[in-house]
């Protein structure tokens, strides 16, 4: 394979992907069947099914059998829990992503949440801040650090209006797997924060502490977030 091409199976659930996220397939739908795709796109059986898998993987198809492969319905609440992705989640006509700091490599904060394997400690992280809005709305204040393990150019990426897992799948082949988090309901505890999210002082948010696993080993991503879900509800799927 030639450097900067992407395997055959993972270009195909790009496409297929990206058909289901802009209505090309809606929920109930029946995607082409295993040997339609074979056809249309000439690839392998094995390709095709390892697409699949991943769609089916990652909540976007069941796969049935005698059936075929059938759109599943995709995440209607604010998505933040969801392996999909926020953008994902609300969609991107409703869903408007704002860089507060944009990424940066610094060390890790000395009080960070998480225990930090030697190696994290060494690498430092990408640290960055965004705002969601939903309906022009803020809605989640995401305060993001990712290890500095070959990324190369990731702090002169553009992450406004951008899907950070898809950034991170398509452009670095890293995949979410799962992960931990602990959520609890706070005051909102800084003047910042309640400027950001347009919210009172002491208005009650959602704070969340996230480790993301991933396909790479002892590779995590990790976030703090604040969310103000007055008028929104929250879905995930882990």
């Amino acid at each position: 394979m030639s450097p900067g091409r992407i395997p055959l199976y993972r270009a195909l659930y790009e496409k297929l992907r990206r058909h289901i996220v802009d209505g090309l397939y809606r929920e109930g739908d029946l995607l082409p069947s295993e040997n339609e795709l074979c056809k249309l796109h000439n690839l392998t059986r094995p390709t095709v099914r390892k697409a699949l898998d991943l769609l089916n993987n990652e909540g976007f198809i069941k796969r049935h059998q005698g059936l075929g492969s059938v759109v599943h319905k995709l995440p209607k609440g604010i998505g933040i829990l969801s392996i999909s992705g926020t953008t994902t989640a609300i969609g991107r006509d409703n869903l408007e992503t704002r860089t507060i700091i944009k990424p940066v490599l610094t060390s890790w904060p000395p009080d960070f949440p998480f225990s930090l394997s030697d190696n994290e400690k060494e690498v430092g992280c990408m640290n960055f801040t965004r705002l969601r809005l939903v309906s022009g709305k803020p809605v989640i204040y995401d305060i993001s650090y990712i290890p500095n393990i070959n990324l190369p150019r990731f702090t002169a990426r553009n992450l406004d209006n951008k899907s950070l897992f898809n950034i991170l799948r398509t452009a670095y082949g890293i995949e979410v797997k799962g992960g931990e988090q602990y959520i609890k309901a706070i005051n909102a505890p800084e003047p910042d924060i309640c400027s950001i999210l347009d919210i009172r002082p002491e208005t009650p948010v959602l704070h969340l502490q996230r480790r993301i696993d991933t396909n790479r080993l002892n590779f995590y991503l990790y976030s703090i977030l604040y969310c103000n879900t007055g008028g929104h509800s929250l879905y995930g799927i882990f």
